[in-house]
């Protein structure tokens, strides 16, 4: 939502394409409401299914399938179901993509050293930002999961804090 809401403010007109309805949207309903309120478009129970480029390899749109939602599961979660044939394109040059809300999983199965808690999230020190690994600081989304920009903006200054101690006791 963060970066949906910069593009608008850059001048972008901008869509955000969900594969299912308002209610499932992973985002906190001021979000949405405040998104709503600037401009931007949603295009929900769409989802996207190809960035299409041209011969240059520029972004020149992006294919979209319309979504229903199908019968609940065991938890009660309606899964959504691909409309056949009613795909549709969306010109466009430029497509940023939000593909979750949990921190990259690379980087703790490429960081020897670096402990994570049980959704694979960074664990550090909220004081400094100092993970379990000598000269690592972390914060934002990385540690706590999905948040707001302020709570990672406070992590990365407390963050900065930490560094500084660090380098100045070396």
């Amino acid at each position: 939502m963060d970066a949906a809401r910069t593009a608008l403010r850059l001048g972008a007109e901008v869509h955000i394409v969900y594969r299912r309805g308002e209610e499932e949207l992973p985002a906190r309903k001021e979000e949405v409401h405040h998104a709503k309120e600037e401009g931007i478009i949603f295009d929900l129970l769409q989802n996207p299914t190809e960035i299409l480029v041209d011969e240059n390899g520029w972004v020149k749109g992006i294919r979209i399938i319309k979504m229903e939602l199908g019968e609940p599961d065991a938890s009660g979660r309606r899964s959504p179901v691909e409309i056949p044939g009613s795909e549709y394109e969306i010109d466009c040059d430029t497509v940023i993509m939000s593909l979750g809300t949990s921190p990259n999983p690379l980087i703790s199965s490429t960081t020897k050293g670096l402990e994570v808690n049980k959704r694979k999230c960074i664990v550090a020190t909220e004081d400094t930002g100092a993970t379990s690994k000598d000269g690592v600081y972390a914060g934002g989304d990385a540690v706590t999961g999905a948040a707001t920009v302020i709570l990672a903006m406070g992590a990365g200054k407390a963050a900065a804090k930490g560094i500084d101690e660090y380098l100045s006791a070396k």
